[in-house]
């Protein structure tokens, strides 16, 4: 195993790290054979200081329902439940069928690649198919992503700026703008955050109708707003050092990725080992930080224990 680079200050000019991986890759930072990635940042230390963030105590679900989609995106199956009756006896079971891309989720590293094929830390496909190598359990078996949350109201930021927001169109949300929502809010950022970016996309789903809900879902490629792929913006991740990435869209980079050199699920998943959260509910959320004027929180998500699972329902619940 190699030491780890530099205590993961790296500078972004610095990346690739590895030759034979892909473009901008991470891998060894954390020893060859690590499967947390970023989440090493999450320190016993970076949990202490986070729950300072607790105050009053007030807690808030960041999950979306599960069946918040009838008909999902990207071809995915809809949410399944059954309850099953044991009569006699007054005892129900219940059996969930989902996919676990169709609401709040966090993306694993098992779950998009680079351009070669490689996962993060050089993982293989053969290695997906034959062990647990990545997968979604590794998180739940460290404490999940705990951690210090901080939240861009971007939504609210574009409002008040007359900026129109176009949820189901591809448009790129760029690096000035999002450090734009941070000074309007009086927000700074630490080592380890866990970033939060709203849009208003769930919102904005929920007042379609059926029919319009289906139109989108007919779309090979559903154009959603999202963070733009691009150089600056990888860059100000790295170097601002995030533990991982949220947002409330299908996808958290704008799509269909109008930039395919700097595609923020192969360079963030693949490449260093950066969770990705998509759906996320942040409504609830938006407005209890507008109201306190704190866009800063405690942050717990346990994902589901899956040995090699690929992506899971986050469980997340933010503290103030």
């Amino acid at each position: 195993m190699t030491m780890e680079h530099t205590n993961s200050n790296t500078p972004f000019d610095s990346l690739p790290l590895h030759p034979d991986g892909p473009r901008g890759n991470a891998w060894g930072i954390y020893g060859d054979h690590d499967q947390l990635g970023r989440l090493n940042l999450l320190t016993p230390e970076n949990t202490a200081a986070a729950a300072k963030e607790i105050k009053e105590g007030v807690r808030i679900s960041t999950d979306w329902p599960l069946n918040s989609m009838a008909t999902p995106c990207f071809g995915r199956s809809a949410f399944e439940h059954t309850i099953k009756n044991k009569a006699p006896r007054p005892v129900n079971d219940d059996i969930l069928v989902f996919n676990t891309q169709s609401s709040s989720q966090w993306d694993g590293f098992r779950h998009y690649g680079a351009k070669d094929g490689s996962f993060y830390n050089g993982c293989s496909q053969e290695d997906i198919d034959n062990s647990t190598r990545n997968g979604i359990h590794v998180w739940a078996d460290n404490g999940g992503i705990v951690g210090r949350g901080v939240l861009l109201d971007y939504a609210t930021w574009a409002e008040a700026n007359g900026r129109t927001v176009n949820c189901f169109e591809t448009q790129s949300i760029p690096l000035e703008d999002l450090l734009e929502v941070a000074a309007s809010q009086q927000t700074t950022f630490r080592r380890g955050d866990i970033l939060f970016i709203r849009t208003g996309w769930t919102r904005a789903y929920e007042q379609l109708s059926q029919t319009e809900c289906q139109q989108l879902a007919d779309y090979k490629a559903p154009p959603v707003i999202g963070v733009k792929s691009s150089e600056p913006i990888l860059r100000w991740i790295w170097e601002t050092g995030f533990a991982a990435v949220a947002g409330d869209m299908p996808s958290f980079e704008a799509y269909p990725c109008q930039d395919t050199d700097h595609f923020l699920h192969e360079w963030l998943l693949a490449g260093w080992g950066l969770p990705i959260g998509e759906l996320f509910d942040l409504e609830r959320l938006g407005k209890e930080c507008r109201q306190r004027g704190r866009y800063t929180f405690f942050f717990s998500s346990v994902p589901l224990k899956v040995p090699g699972g690929v992506a899971s329902p986050p469980n997340g619940v933010a503290i103030f």
